[in-house]
């Protein structure tokens, strides 16, 4: 953890998010269902790159796994799903709660589509951003936990020069991806100022205290 506030430190600066008056979630069913594993779905990919949904997939397991819960591995969900037939992460999404339940034996499952990703380069603007919403499912009654949406973007104003530079080293680094791990450690930030996020696990030393 703290090997990633260093490397996201400089970033956390550059991010921007609309600043609105959001109304408090209600986490009854949530605590009520007080689930310990949270499988995570391959990302449906709303946007127009083609990366959005392996970027995004990959930075929302870690902070999961901050919070206290059990994220079954990426690459054995995705293996699992294709020997399945369901190839496409919009097919994934369509299981039925009570398959995927009996498949992985998972308490809830993470649906999320990725609404918006990737740069933008418009003269003396260069913009990398990511949008995504995320919805939490229980696989034992198909209840809906917890639904959230995030927005980041790093970037804005800046010479022409700068523009050009900045969407060299975008293409280098993918800084769409580092955008995208900050996004998904804002979407599941736990309650209470900044966050809307998940309560935290039973793994977590504050389990219950949200």
């Amino acid at each position: 953890m703290k090997r990633l506030a260093l490397v996201l430190g400089p970033l956390v600066g550059l991010f921007l998010a609309g600043c609105q008056t959001v109304a408090p979630k209600d986490y009854t069913a949530f605590r009520q269902s007080r689930p310990a594993s949270i499988l995570v779905l391959p990302p449906i990919n709303a946007s127009s790159d083609v990366r959005a949904t392996y970027s995004v997939y990959t930075a929302m397991t870690r902070p999961i796994s901050e919070l206290g819960y059990y994220v079954f591995p990426l690459v054995v969900v995705d293996q699992m799903m294709k020997e399945n037939g369901l190839t496409m992460p919009a097919d994934m999404h369509q299981a039925p709660p009570a398959k995927l339940r009996e498949v992985f034996g998972a308490d809830a499952a993470l649906y999320v589509t990725v609404q918006e990703y990737g740069s933008k380069y418009m003269l003396v603007v260069a913009d990398t951003f990511v949008r995504a919403r995320a919805v939490l499912v229980d696989l034992r009654t198909g209840t809906t936990l917890w639904e959230g949406s995030v927005y980041a973007q790093a970037g804005g104003q800046s010479g022409l020069l700068e523009a050009l530079v900045t969407q060299v080293l975008n293409k280098l680094t993918d800084q769409a991806h580092m955008v995208a791990t900050v996004a998904c450690y804002q979407l599941v930030t736990p309650p209470g100022p900044p966050g809307q996020g998940l309560l935290r696990g039973p793994r977590h030393p504050e389990y219950g205290k949200d």
